[in-house]
């Protein structure tokens, strides 16, 4: 099969393993292009699976049926150690953040450059740079967990932009912020699309479904991704 340059689901079924829920599909039919350059926001009622669809996107789980094309290499029949090599050209904003919470905001960011294998200094560049567009490099050398919700989104964010990854897989990056630091994001967002990375964003936040930004719009119900038509936001 040819798959072009981005991501892709192809009739993606997902059921999770060894639960009494096992035979009920989380995901059924799945079938949708990501391609470079572009944004396209999930939507769905929470517990729809948006979750679990990013995870599959970024190699976290393996579809039941069903494969994630990759530049076209079938990344979800890969063993572990290929997937997880893979994944180091994805960033991934998670529900729950997973920061570690006793180390600092600077040391969060390190540990997410450090399987990149570029030169120290290349290292602290990507470091100071996304600390300051998430506006916490006065709080570079505080411990994740003792910053507030907000600022440990932004966090959250700046790990996974930092390195400017090819993939973008965010699960509501834009929460607990005020309008102009879920601005900030969005533009994050745009610029790293504007070069050439692929950004998936799951998000019931109204300021995303306007956003420019956003090109595709998708609608996650009974497990089935429904293209939605893109709504503009006021001139």
């Amino acid at each position: 099969m040819d798959m072009k340059a981005g991501l892709a689901c192809r009739s993606l079924d997902f059921a999770w393993p060894g639960t009494p829920e096992a035979g009920r599909k989380v995901l059924t039919a799945v079938d949708a292009t990501f391609s470079p350059g572009t944004t396209a926001l999930i939507t769905g009622e929470t517990g729809a699976g948006k979750s679990t669809l990013l995870h599959l996107l970024a190699g976290l789980l393996r579809p039941t049926t069903g494969e994630i094309w990759a530049d076209g290499q079938p990344v979800s029949r890969w063993m572990v150690s290929h997937r997880d090599r893979w994944r180091r050209q994805a960033g991934i904003v998670f529900q729950h953040l997973a920061l570690v919470p006793d180390i600092s905001a600077a040391e969060n960011l390190l540990l997410a450059m450090l399987p990149k294998g570029i030169s120290w200094s290349r290292m602290q560049a990507h470091i100071s740079r996304q600390l300051v567009a998430a506006d916490l490099a006065g709080l570079a050398r505080t411990p994740a967990g003792e910053l507030s919700g907000g600022q440990r989104q932004r966090l959250a964010v700046a790990r996974a932009m930092v390195g400017r990854p090819r993939f973008i897989l965010a699960d509501e990056p834009t929460a607990f912020q005020d309008d102009a630091h879920a601005e900030g994001i969005i533009d994050q967002l745009q610029s790293a699309v504007e070069g050439g990375a692929i950004a998936v964003i799951c998000s019931q936040d109204p300021r995303l479904k306007l956003s420019t930004a956003v090109q595709h719009h998708y609608h996650l119900a009974s497990g089935r991704l429904e293209r939605q038509p893109k709504r503009q936001g006021p001139p």
